[in-house]
């Protein structure tokens, strides 16, 4: 199942310096159905990153946590 449309209004809308999470069952279920996880797949997280970027947002994966956060960089000062 692809990641539901609020996901894009989410990231879409996100401020500058603020992140949301998705936990890993998600992760697996949104960006690499029957890939398995714990952990998510290289596949999982490689179009996670890839989703992300649609919404200029940077990706990374926390496997000590379990979960994936989507934040929004800070332009250069």
């Amino acid at each position: 199942m692809p990641p539901p449309k609020e996901m894009a209004y989410v990231l879409t809308t996100l401020p500058l310096r603020t992140g949301t999470y998705v936990p890993d069952d998600l992760l697996e279920d949104w960006f690499a159905p029957g890939a398995g996880m714990d952990p998510p797949s290289q596949a999982a997280l490689a179009e996670a990153t890839s989703y992300g970027q649609q919404f200029e947002c940077e990706f990374k994966h926390y496997p000590e946590r379990k979960e994936g956060v989507f934040w929004k960089w800070v332009p250069a000062i």
